[in-house]
């Protein structure tokens, strides 16, 4: 029985991650509070029986891709229907097949999809639950492996899904919650006509797709990295606020969140490498060494990136400890100007009689009161302590700003 020609699916290009702006006056100060992880703690129904199915709310209507391959054939086909999915990859054993579930709102289709790929049910449980940890795992009829696929958004956040795959003999199953992914390039690859995916296993296109989302880490981590220069730049023009301080503490979270994502993706690797070669040939075994060194290197970035955000902590406290130092400069030489005038014009507010009570003059009692020339003496002394002052303090290098 042979199966209807499939339309093919229009090629998009892949999406570019968002670039860190250069220009944050209209970017939140705050993180998202919602985090997935959290969610997950909150909605979490204490006491359930293990390998209970449970769709979160909120979840996407499934799309179902199919593509199918063999060294000189390849068909993509989204299908409205999982039973023609079902059909074509039945009457092609032939072929190889990535069957790409995207969404997860229908809780028979899932049930349908454990059942015929002979997917255990804690796992499918894993896939639903939609925020497992990066993890590889012996299935019935291959590996089950969670990885994070993750991008720096222009509101200070780093998105990670979770993309759940599924090998066997001659298909790999991937989940994923939303339509939209990172791994446009593998499907590219795949349309080629001398792409090696198409030559090898499926454990290949599994290889293939998590070094995509290993990849992937790369432009989150320069997206953060740029706006890490963005804010170093403004410290150093001296335009640092509070909302700067926000904006460091908020990327810090970030950093430490995707460190927590990327750990879990490098110990998942180390596992793979350590099957035996009955489950991973030595053949994809070096595909996957590759990978861990990439996991490797985006670790060495979380890492520097999280000193270099301990680095701009201390810069804005040094920054505004200095701020405050130029302020205190200020109000001291202020200070220190009108110390010599307040006793001046203290000294002249005592109000000596000059004339005694018996008629006699005093002279010793401020006769420049009765000066005709006191008053503009008196300011003339003053202007004259006020440059001498100024004077100085700018030899010894006070008014200058350092």
């Amino acid at each position: 029985m042979s199966a209807p020609d499939p339309t093919p699916l229009p090629v998009t290009p892949p999406d570019a991650p968002a670039p860190a702006p250069d220009d944050d006056d209209h970017l939140p100060t705050h993180g998202v509070a919602d985090h997935s992880a959290t969610r997950q703690a909150r909605e979490q129904q204490v006491g359930q029986r293990p390998g209970t199915l449970i769709v979160r709310e909120g979840a996407l209507t499934p799309r179902l891709f199919l593509i199918s391959y063999s060294t000189d054939h390849v068909v993509e086909q989204e299908y409205p229907h999982y039973d023609q999915l079902l059909a074509y990859f039945r009457a092609h054993p032939e072929l190889r097949h990535w069957i790409d579930v995207r969404g997860y709102n229908d809780l028979a289709l899932m049930q349908r999809l454990q059942d015929d790929f002979r997917i255990h049910p804690l796992q499918m449980e894993d896939v639903l639950g939609d925020y497992q940890r990066a993890k590889v795992e012996e299935s019935e009829d291959g590996l089950f492996m969670v990885s994070r696929m993750t991008e720096f958004t222009r509101l200070l956040d780093i998105n990670d899904d979770q993309l759940s795959i599924f090998t066997g003999p001659n298909y790999v199953l991937t989940f994923q919650d939303d339509y939209e992914d990172c791994l446009d390039a593998v499907r590219q690859r795949l349309r080629s006509s001398r792409s090696s995916i198409r030559r090898r296993s499926s454990l290949y296109l599994a290889y293939a797709l998590t070094d995509v989302v290993l990849d992937h880490y790369y432009p989150t981590m320069a997206a953060i990295g740029d706006y890490l220069e963005v804010l170093e730049e403004r410290i150093f023009q001296g335009r640092s606020d509070r909302r700067v301080l926000n904006r460091i503490l908020h990327i810090k979270k970030d950093i430490v969140r995707f460190r927590r994502l990327v750990y879990p993706e490098r110990d998942k690797i180390a596992e793979i490498l350590r099957l035996p070669d009955e489950e991973i040939p030595e053949e994809i075994k070096v595909f996957f060494r590759d990978c861990y060194d990439h996991a490797i290197q985006a670790l060495d970035l979380a890492e520097s990136y999280r000193e270099t955000v301990s680095s701009l902590i201390d810069l804005y406290m040094s920054d505004q400890s200095n701020r405050a130092n130029e302020v205190m400069k200020v109000l001291t030489i202020i200070s220190s100007i009108f110390i010599p005038l307040s006793f001046v014009v203290g000294l002249y507010g005592m109000n000596f009689q000059r004339e005694g009570p018996d008629g006699r003059i005093n002279h010793l009692n401020m006769p420049e009161l009765y000066s005709p020339w006191g008053y503009v003496g008196v300011l003339s002394f003053m202007l004259v302590v006020v440059i001498g002052q100024l004077t100085f303090f700018y030899r010894k290098g006070w008014l200058s700003r350092r």
